[in-house]
């Protein structure tokens, strides 16, 4: 009875612990950044070029970054986000603007430097200086000052020298000034300070100056790299070109957050239901470690400053299915340590150890495809890698870790030991049976031999592969508008149109069509092959909203961006392939290696050959899924290589090929269920996307559903079969180890007080 009330009390600690948790973070998701998919405003990727053709450098990008930083602060804009992407472009993002037309106007208009005296008079423009000509100088004291390359020295001896003789001697350096709302006047007190005026300087003129001059003040290093910059940036000879942008209502990202929050719920809860249902008590322990884990990712990313986007939430749903792995396979450890005849502290003990290893392989590989999409990603997909890089690392501390305590907190309690069936669904009669006569209640696939029946496996691989193939070259892939360019148009209203009705109108703004779909709740998705600019962009919100009263969702792709996505999307799937099969022959053999990689293949192919069949549109985030798919995969694939090498450590010299079939069939049949298990519970969070989440991500969702059922077909019935025709001809020779394993199990150090008594 003591030990019952030990379990209601440690319980009791840890619902009051998860209550705290979701007491502190209320506050902080609503200090959290969501992005323009969430919570609506302006999108729009510059590529900045120069003036008469001339090469554009790093320098002359990092100065036009400050100067739209600096307008974006007269713009009022709480949480802005600009990115320099590649090497020559400019991503900002501006959430919950209002006046979409004023941001595109302050933000592409040419940086303008002046000089004037004190009564906003011009003096001199900013060609009286050499372009990027600023500096960061000293002057006799050590002191950081601006040192400013002249250009024009005739003009600029006879304005200084004028300015010297007069009774007010200041000039005044401004950039962008207007006339309509700045005055020296009212900002001389501001003056220099950069967050809070446009202008950067005030200096006092001795004499005139027929060369290089200096700005000197009280600044510090960092105030005096940014003046450098601000300058530059006024006197470049760069203009900013739009090659996309993307607008999105309030209304929009509102209820793409609802929907894609309330799917998020959804899965969490069915994958609650499920562990407990297959794990009973662990699996509740194991779903509180899932609730855990959701708070502290989201603490995480809003620790970094991530921008939460509907592909960021996703990774995170999907990620609580994949972290969930590392739970199943603990537990399935345990288990088969408990049909063994082991104690549950001994099989809890013997199970955490053995899964270790496979957990950080499989995890491991799912890291390698976040970073390498993390680096070639831009935009939402980068939020989307951030979160799965965030969520794979929190799986090793929190489901690996936190875990692991928590289920062996409740197994000292002593009070489930007799309670094997209550604790992690293991009856007393399955633990009469011996490994080498398993039941078939607890091996169900006892008698499959997947080694035998490879050719059939082949077979029907094959033939998908011939239907792809055909698909592929008869009809080819539906590009959406990020790999073809040109423009998407989402209309919100109350109105009850028909494709028909929306071809006319195209037809009346001479747009042409690439697709148009009525979504399930009454939204309109048009794509045309125009690249809107912004003044057709206005015009044809203004048609929509006095012929319908809609709401529209505008997102301009130009050829520029296309070119940069395809190339991008190829070399992140390359180099991802390329780094699992690096680390893979580096913990496992080449052979494992090849037959993981062509596993992985398999199903990015199996992915694009039903998009193919299905006409289902693919855009960006698409590579995102490919990429998720190919993490999981082979993660799939080592949890189930990881217990076959297992079982071929333990033996000297492999005898024959059905030694070695054997060995290989073993190993799938004591992971399958595992498998199994992990796909169903990654798979809950997905179909709930799909049939609860936003219409944005559905196809998305649409490829890690296909994925997944594939990944989990390939790993058992492809990659295995592969490994053993690979294998079969090295059958009679020693077992060679990797160079960091123990040729022996490391003994235990006895503790007295910890393992004896």
């Amino acid at each position: 009875m003591c030990k019952g009330k030990e379990v209601l009390k440690k319980i009791g600690m840890l619902i009051f612990t998860l209550i705290i948790m979701i007491a502190i973070m209320i506050p902080l998701l609503k200090d959290y950044k969501f992005g323009l998919d969430l919570q609506g405003g302006f999108e729009v990727l510059y590529e900045v070029k120069g003036l008469n053709g001339e090469k554009v450098t790093k320098d002359m990008v990092t100065s036009t970054y400050k100067t739209i930083s600096k307008r974006i602060n007269v713009l009022g804009v709480s949480e802005p986000s600009i990115v320099i992407e590649g090497d020559n472009k400019i991503r900002v993002q501006l959430a919950g603007i209002s006046d979409k037309e004023e941001a595109r106007d302050v933000l592409s208009k040419a940086a303008t430097l002046s000089f004037r005296d004190t009564n906003d008079n011009l003096l001199m423009a900013a060609d009286v200086l050499k372009a990027g000509g600023a500096k960061v100088s000293r002057d006799q004291y050590n002191k950081p000052v601006v040192s400013l390359s002249i250009h024009n020295r005739d003009e600029f001896y006879t304005v200084t020298k004028k300015i010297s003789e007069s009774n007010d001697n200041r000039i005044v350096i401004w950039l962008d000034f207007d006339p309509m709302k700045d005055s020296f006047a009212t900002q001389q007190n501001n003056c220099g300070s950069l967050n809070q005026s446009r202008c950067l300087s005030v200096a006092s003129v001795s004499q005139g100056f027929a060369s290089d001059v200096i700005i000197q003040g009280n600044f510090e290093e960092k105030e005096v790299k940014t003046l450098v910059e601000l300058i530059n940036s006024g006197s470049l000879p760069t203009k900013l070109e739009e090659v996309s942008s993307k607008t999105v209502a309030a209304s929009f990202g509102e209820n793409s957050m609802t929907k894609t929050v309330t799917a998020g719920v959804i899965g969490i809860i069915c994958i609650i239901v499920f562990m407990i249902a297959i794990y009973h008590f662990a699996g509740f322990v194991a779903s509180m470690g899932v609730i855990i884990y959701t708070f502290v990712t989201l603490f995480v990313f809003w620790l970094v400053g991530g921008v939460l986007t509907l592909p960021g939430i996703a990774a995170m749903v999907i990620g609580i299915g994949m972290a969930i792995d590392a739970t199943v396979i603990s537990f399935a450890r345990i288990k088969d340590e408990l049909y063994k005849g082991n104690s549950l502290s001994q099989a809890c003990k013997k199970g955490n150890k053995g899964s270790l290893k496979s957990i950080i392989d499989a995890n491991i590989t799912t890291l390698i495809a976040a970073i390498i999409l993390f680096i070639f990603g831009e935009s939402s997909i980068k939020g989307f890698a951030t979160m799965l890089i965030i969520s794979t690392m929190v799986t090793m501390a929190i489901m690996v870790a936190l875990s692991r305590w928590l289920v062996t907190t409740f197994v000292k309690t002593g009070y489930f030991e007799e309670k094997l069936n209550l604790f992690i669904g293991v009856k007393n009669h399955e633990i009469m049976g011996s490994y080498n006569q398993d039941p078939k209640s607890l091996h169900p696939f006892q008698k499959i031999d997947f080694i035998k029946m490879r050719g059939k496996f082949y077979l029907l691989s094959v033939i998908l592969f011939v239907i792809g193939m055909i698909s592929l070259c008869t009809q080819g892939l539906t590009l959406g508008i990020d790999f073809k360019g040109g423009s998407s148009i989402t209309l919100q209203t109350d109105r009850n149109l028909s494709q028909s009705t929306i071809r006319k109108d195209l037809k009346e703004l001479k747009l042409t069509e690439q697709n148009i779909e009525i979504l399930n709740n009454g939204d309109i998705s048009i794509k045309v092959n125009e690249t809107l600019e912004k003044e057709e962009v206005a015009s044809i919100e203004k048609y929509f909203t006095e012929k319908y009263k809609a709401k529209t969702d505008i997102g301009v792709i130009s050829n520029v961006v296309k070119k940069e996505l395809v190339k991008n999307a190829l070399l992140s799937v390359v180099l991802a392939t390329i780094g699992i099969i690096l680390y893979v022959a580096f913990r496992f053999k080449f052979s494992y290696a090849f037959a993981g990689v062509v596993a992985l293949l398999h199903d990015v192919f199996v992915i694009i050959a039903i998009f193919s069949l299905c006409k289902f549109e693919v855009s960006s985030i698409f590579i995102a899924a490919i990429l998720s798919i190919i993490g999981y995969s082979i993660n799939d694939t080592i949890v189930t290589f990881d217990r076959t090498r297992e079982l071929i450590k333990g033996k000297k010299k492999i005898k024959n090929k059905e030694e070695l079939a054997n060995l290989l069939n073993h190993g799938l049949r004591r992971t399958l269920s595992r498998s199994l298990i992990t796909t169903i519970t990654t798979l809950l969070p997905v179909i709930c996307l799909i049939f609860f989440g936003s219409h944005e991500i559905i196809n998305f969702n649409i490829a890690l559903l296909i994925g997944l059922i594939s990944g989990v077909y390939s790993s058992i019935f492809i990659a295995s079969s592969i490994l053993y025709d690979m294998e079969k001809n090295k059958v009679g020779k020693n077992v060679k180890k990797k160079w960091y394993e123990d040729e022996k199990e490391a003994m235990e150090l006895p503790v007295k007080g910890i393992n004896t008594k």
